[in-house]
């Protein structure tokens, strides 16, 4: 089941980041700061969602590898460390989906990750941070332009009423 949700928690972020993609790159060329802004934090948002499916492909192998039966299967493989002792009592795993993660548990209570690259969360992080930054930073240059646009108009029409 895990495997099914991890394959597609993939395909919706690669939809996402398409979509994102395309979305950024016809701000950008639209021109103006604003939509400048807008586009760049749709074209990280874009990096981000693909970020995301990165690690959740290393997640669903992982589920895959570990929900496959037969000989060999006990321990969990993905879960091995290749010290006989401690694999002895690895029993479960869990799929972290924020942050992405595979997290083997031993009968002991102890946990552990395993597969997903260690860049993976960072480079997520900052990718979302900078995004939502930049999409805030449009919204502000976006607001202060048309209030000076309209406190432009204003004066405008008061010169136009005086005699």
């Amino acid at each position: 089941m895990s495997l099914l949700l991890c394959l597609l928690a993939v395909l919706v972020a690669v939809v996402s980041g398409v979509v994102f993609l395309g979305r950024g790159l016809a701000c950008v060329w639209r021109g103006g700061l604003a939509r400048s802004l807008r586009g760049l934090a749709y074209v990280v948002a874009a990096g981000a969602a693909v970020m995301y499916a990165w690690g959740m492909l290393y997640v669903a192998g992982a589920a895959l590898e570990a929900d496959d039966g037969g000989a060999d299967s006990s321990p969990i493989r993905p879960c091995r460390t290749g010290v006989q002792e401690r694999d002895y009592w690895i029993d479960d795993y869990h799929v972290w989906w924020v942050p992405v993660r595979f997290v083997c548990h031993r009968s002991d209570g102890t946990t552990y990750d395993r597969e997903v690259p260690g860049y993976v969360n960072p480079a997520l992080a900052g990718l979302t941070v900078s995004a939502v930054a930049l999409a805030v930073s449009s919204r502000s240059v976006s607001a202060r332009s048309v209030s000076s646009r309209s406190v432009s108009a204003r004066s405008a029409d008061e010169r136009a009423r005086r005699p």
